[in-house]
């Protein structure tokens, strides 16, 4: 049996998913969105960017829940870190949907790394940063930022210890979490949280606010 080229979602079914998630793009949007999904399938054929293969429930996981985290963040011209980027996700289709966003994304996989310089080169974006490093490396080179983000990181301990440094100058962090991860985070004290905004579509995943403690 043969199988052909995966077909990437129409401008329609894009429209519809990013609606659901309180998104609206334009049409150029949309179009480096549908780069983008066939950029992760053609790389991801030779490493492992993500276990997700169908392209709908791509544009879903990946793009939708990375976008909605422009609604509950304030990411208007902000300078922003996505640490442990793998794929891009959340922080390029943040970009995209804000392309006003200033965009560090940090990954310490050099593979990994070269796929983000790939998509970024591909989808002409501007004011994005590709760092081969790991987070704990790095200070003045990503300061001042005003919001950090993740969907990867694994220890959350030393993360949020790390953004919230002088030196990094954080205002905001926003985790892609999990419901039981994120009430053992919000006993961490190091950020005051909010309650954990439900993705939509999904049971058990959030994204979790914290802001920096007054001082």
């Amino acid at each position: 049996m043969q199988t052909g080229k995966p077909q990437l979602p129409s401008t329609e079914a894009i429209q519809r998913a990013l609606a659901e998630f309180q998104v609206s793009a334009t049409s150029e949007q949309v179009l480096q969105i549908q780069q983008y999904i066939d950029i992760l399938l053609r790389w991801n054929e030779k490493m492992n960017l993500t276990a997700i293969r169908d392209p709908l429930e791509i544009l879903y996981r990946h793009f939708c829940e990375s976008m909605f985290g422009t609604v509950v963040l304030s990411v208007e011209k902000c300078r922003l870190a996505d640490v442990g980027s793998g794929g891009g996700f959340p922080g390029i289709p943040m970009k995209i949907i804000r392309p006003e966003i200033d965009l560090f994304l940090i990954e310490s996989n050099m593979k990994k790394a070269t796929f983000l310089t790939e998509v970024v080169r591909e989808l002409s974006l501007t004011g994005v940063r590709v760092l081969v490093s790991r987070y704990e490396e790095l200070s003045e080179e990503v300061a001042p930022l005003d919001i950090v983000c993740s969907r990867a990181v694994g220890e959350f301990g030393p993360f949020l210890e790390w953004a919230s440094l002088p030196v990094i100058g954080a205002q905001k962090v926003g985790l892609w979490i999990g419901a039981q991860d994120a009430e053992s985070v919000r006993r961490l004290r190091t950020w005051s949280w909010e309650e954990p905004k439900p993705i939509p579509h999904s049971l058990r995943r959030f994204i979790l606010v914290g802001t920096r403690p007054a001082q």
